[in-house]
């Protein structure tokens, strides 16, 4: 029976047959790998342990508002985002370029004078920062905005914190901009974050836009997933673990299939694959607030130099119609899980750093996201190993840089390893 004249069924072959490769795990990496394999013509079954793709990237929407899984943002500088997604489907709408610093003397605008020069009155040299940390900082964005990023991934490793200070940025422009603002990028507010990491990051945020889809972040998945052939995506469908065939689901059931990729977070991963090193997580906690007015019109992030919450943003201003009744929804994120203590001593903070009375915000929805990000202090290395053993291989931004680009390239690996292993006979 030839491939071109195989039968299928929701993705299976009439015959019963195996598939050439069952991918475990519907987000970003795993459906990136699933489409590759797809293409090359291999028979594939992806499985999903919840109720719809996207893992990490997962929308709800709760009393009408729509609100991410966690505050998150869409780069649209990323390669494997250009090569993947339709952006004009999305409908994304832009951040303003920078943030907003609240610093003891108010609101200070940290921007790139290149996109909106007259934005820039904050960059004056004794405003946020001096003329040497201007000029040390002019040097480092250049390098980073210029610089192929394979010269960037092979450079020097160390921290966050010591690539700036490398770079001759003082300990004020520090504390004032880099640590309040990396916090709420890299989950961890020690800047202990490899250095390479930190300059492929300001290389993605020089050169692209951050934005938001119409429908929220979980659009990204849903797009990525509606690609796929149909009857390859199963959800409801959680992996127990792996067999000598494929894989052994939670209801007993079993998929054959000649190659497994574990798509997963990296607990689950080590989970399936007993012995697998992973990272550590960092755990972050997203509050949304509605308020009868915006704080802010402005659809820009803010964050504070005093460090009571990483970022906070009012997400209506970015897109209106997440919410339902035209009141705006602030989004604040906070790193591990605040007590309700801590949390009331966020909103009396954003009541201080918008300037209004937030007492009055109602609560509109609490997530917290354990392994929202993988950990990657420096020195660390930017891409791991993605075949575990024959037949068995691992993708996830654990697998390499904790980001949307990250896990798409894992992805990718995974499934170029996969191909390789099939074509040459070895699974």
């Amino acid at each position: 029976m030839t491939r071109a004249t195989e039968k299928w069924t929701a993705g299976r072959r009439a015959d019963g047959g195996p598939y050439d490769a069952v991918v475990v795990g519907a987000g970003a990496a795993g459906l990136a790998c699933a489409a590759d394999l797809c293409a090359a013509g291999l028979r594939v079954r992806v499985l999903e342990a919840g109720g719809e793709p996207g893992g990490r990237m997962r929308t709800d929407r709760v009393a009408g508002f729509t609100a991410d899984r966690g505050f998150q943002v869409f780069n649209t500088s990323y390669p494997q985002v250009k090569r993947r997604l339709d952006l004009r489907a999305l409908r994304l709408r832009a951040f303003t370029p920078g943030v907003l610093v609240h610093t003891g003397d108010g609101l200070r605008r940290f921007t790139d004078p290149t996109r909106r020069p007259g934005q820039s009155r904050d960059l004056l040299p004794g405003r946020l920062a001096s003329g040497r940390d201007l000029l040390a900082l002019a040097a480092l964005s250049a390098r980073d905005g210029l610089a192929p990023a394979a010269v960037l991934r092979h450079g020097a490793d160390g921290t966050t914190l010591g690539a700036l200070r490398a770079a001759g940025v003082s300990p004020h422009l520090v504390e004032t901009f880099f640590r309040p603002f990396l916090s709420g990028v890299f989950l961890e507010d020690r800047l202990e974050t490899s250095a390479r990491f930190f300059h492929l990051v300001w290389r993605s945020m020089l050169r692209g836009t951050l934005c938001l889809p119409a429908d929220g972040i979980g659009a990204v998945p849903a797009q990525l997933a509606a690609r796929l052939p149909p009857g390859v995506l199963r959800t409801g469908a959680p992996v127990a673990a792996l067999s000598a065939r494929g894989v052994l689901l939670a209801d007993g059931g079993e998929e054959r299939a000649r190659t497994v990729v574990v798509a997963t977070g990296q607990r689950a991963a080590a989970g399936l694959l007993p012995g697998l090193r992973v990272p550590g997580g960092r755990t972050v906690t997203t509050l949304y607030h509605a308020a009868v007015r915006p704080p802010l019109e402005e659809p820009v992030l803010v964050v504070d130099s005093r460090r009571r919450f990483l970022n906070t943003c009012v997400l209506t201003a970015l897109q209106p119609g997440f919410s339902p009744d035209g009141r705006a929804l602030v989004s604040t994120s906070v790193l591990g899980s605040p007590s309700p203590a801590e949390t009331e001593a966020v909103v009396a903070a954003l009541g201080e750093v918008y300037g209004v009375d937030a007492g009055g915000w109602e609560p509109v929805h609490r997530v917290t996201v354990t392994d929202a990000l993988p950990a990657v202090p420096g020195p660390a290395p930017l891409s791991r190993p993605v075949r575990w053993a024959p037949g068995r291989y691992v993708c996830g931004d654990h697998r390499a840089t904790g980001s949307l680009q990250g896990a798409l390239a894992s992805g990718a690996k995974a499934a170029r390893a996969v191909l390789s292993d099939v074509r040459a006979g070895t699974v």
